[in-house]
């Protein structure tokens, strides 16, 4: 499906996009604070900024947009335009991401990774419960 933007104007929302203090690390912030978490948040640990990190139990939370990231959701698809640079640059994200992951995983930090498409309003339930299982082993999800 071609864009519907002009060249111009994609770049510019492209360009608009931050990469901190989005709503939904926002809305996770929220749901650990409900739930009583004491968290830090755009710290360095090691080589990588998680979004969420609660360093008295070695744990941290990145909230990925989808399509930044690549996820394999609908919103993790890449546009028409241009679709060879997308390709390049999700795939390098996706390598660095899992980088990531093994090296905090090698130092004995757990991760959770939240995807943006999860992050509804009307999944904010579940979405609690699998925060408070990932931060709590013991907790079972029903």
């Amino acid at each position: 499906m071609p864009d519907i933007f002009t060249t111009d104007k994609r770049s510019s929302i492209m360009r608009s996009i931050k990469n901190k203090n989005t709503l939904p690390e926002l809305i996770i912030q929220s749901l650990l604070r409900d739930i009583g978490v004491e968290y830090e948040r755009g710290r360095e640990l090691l080589n990588c900024r998680p979004d969420i990190l609660i360093p008295d139990i070695k744990k941290v939370i990145f909230v990925h947009g989808c399509f930044w990231h690549g996820h394999s959701c609908k919103r993790g698809q890449l546009p028409e335009t241009n679709k060879l640079f997308w390709e390049n640059k999700i795939t390098k994200n996706k390598e660095r991401d899992l980088r990531n992951y093994t090296e905090l995983s090698n130092t004995g930090w757990e991760y959770l990774v939240i995807w943006g498409c999860e992050i509804k309003k009307k999944n904010l339930d579940i979405l609690i419960k699998k925060i408070y299982s990932f931060l709590y082993k013991e907790y079972k999800i029903e």
